[in-house]
């Protein structure tokens, strides 16, 4: 199995290290054609609209549309979760316009109101640290997404089939927990 992280912008070295505590190979993704030889990809934490400049730029967005249409597992941080979502609240501009979700940007506050708090994460840990970093959440789930952690009556991780996506930061703990499960996926996936 190989595990990508795309490697346009954000904490790509801290999520590969994540993929190698589990035992699984990773790759930094910089190139289109490297999607072909991946049977999963992370979108890291980053700056969503820079993110979304440079798949543009580089081909990766049509790429990883195709990509999920062949059901490759995608999971997106923070920035990531962005990046995947159907709407963005305020903005008629989307990015990949994966997974069926309404965000937020910026939710939490700015920089200096970043924080770490326990979670309950269904399927993962009844108490996963999580780093919130100017984190979005997500506003409204639809379809057959389903949601799978709350914060202050705001969802911060949800799942649609293989699509994965978390509002905080799990790449800045040492617990790769909620990494195992997007591997679980890969698997489930592959079958």
């Amino acid at each position: 199995m190989k595990i990508g992280v795309l490697a346009l912008q954000g904490a790509v070295a801290e999520h590969m290290r994540m993929i190698e505590m589990i035992g699984e190979e990773t790759v930094a993704v910089k190139k289109v054609e490297q999607l072909e030889e991946l049977d999963g990809i992370i979108i890291p934490g980053g700056e969503s609209t820079t993110i979304g400049k440079l798949m543009k730029k580089y081909g990766f967005d049509s790429a990883l549309v195709e990509f999920s249409n062949q059901k490759k597992p995608i999971f997106g941080t923070c920035a990531g979760l962005i990046i995947l979502a159907k709407e963005i609240n305020g903005t008629s501009d989307t990015h990949l316009a994966l997974m069926d979700i309404k965000v937020e940007r910026n939710a939490f506050g700015r920089q200096r109101e970043s924080f770490e708090t326990n979670l309950a994460i269904k399927g993962v840990a009844e108490d996963f640290r999580a780093v919130f970093i100017r984190a979005p959440y997500i506003m409204e789930v639809k379809n057959d997404t389903e949601i799978l952690s709350i914060f202050d009556d705001k969802i911060v991780a949800a799942r649609q089939g293989h699509l994965l996506g978390s509002a905080f930061h799990p790449e800045l703990t040492l617990d790769p927990r909620l990494h195992q499960y997007f591997v679980e996926m890969i698997k489930e996936y592959r079958r």
